[in-house]
């Protein structure tokens, strides 16, 4: 067996390093990327609900509670991306073109984040288009979830895969809210580069 390092030397290229978590890359930076949490503190997310919104280890962490982490201004057209760690119980989601007040199903898109959800599993725009037969598996894992909203089109990715492409014209624009506890599932949820691109 080779030793470690020799693996490591095969398997990155020449000067590659892992990106800096809650960080944007120069690339990130030169396309018009904007970073919504740091790493160290929740300051620009407006919370609503009980939820127990804290930091921990680098990420948006809750484990109880119901409520939201919202962004204090509005996006109209945008992709959204972050990373996402659930647990079995937790019923999550990232809400967008939410309209004045709470967020809610009613005001706003809800993407998603709770894979037992027997109708709207992850991947879901709930109430819209269901991630079925393509329903990811992210419990108790780190993954990838991105947004596209481009007018009436909505597009939902997890792990790089679509799960939801959609065109709907109900909602225009409105903030985008990260989801604790969402119809009672709370359970552990985690939450670590948190990035959006107006489009």
């Amino acid at each position: 067996m080779l030793p470690l390092f020799v693996l490591l030397c095969w398997t990155l290229p020449a000067g590659a390093q892992q990106p800096a978590a809650n960080a944007l890359s120069a690339s990130e930076a030169a396309d018009g990327w904007i970073l919504l949490f740091d790493g160290r503190t929740l300051s620009g997310l407006l919370p609503t609900g009980d939820a127990d919104w804290k930091v921990e280890d680098g990420t948006i962490t809750a484990t109880m509670g119901t409520g939201f982490l919202a962004t204090p201004r509005p996006y109209e057209n945008f992709e959204f991306k972050t990373e996402v760690w659930i647990d079995q119980t937790a019923n999550s989601g990232v809400f967008f073109r939410c309209g004045e007040g709470n967020p809610g199903a009613r005001t706003c898109y809800e993407a998603n984040i709770f894979d037992t959800h027997a109708e709207w599993p992850t991947g879901s725009i709930n109430n819209l288009k269901t991630s079925k037969p393509n329903t990811p598996d992210t419990i108790g894992k780190w993954n990838t979830f991105e947004i596209l909203a481009d007018g009436n089109h909505l597009t939902i990715k997890v792990n790089g895969q679509t799960t939801v492409d959609v065109q709907d014209e109900r909602l225009a624009s409105g903030t985008i809210a990260l989801q604790e506890g969402g119809g009672g599932g709370m359970g552990l949820v985690r939450f670590r580069n948190v990035k959006v691109r107006p489009r």
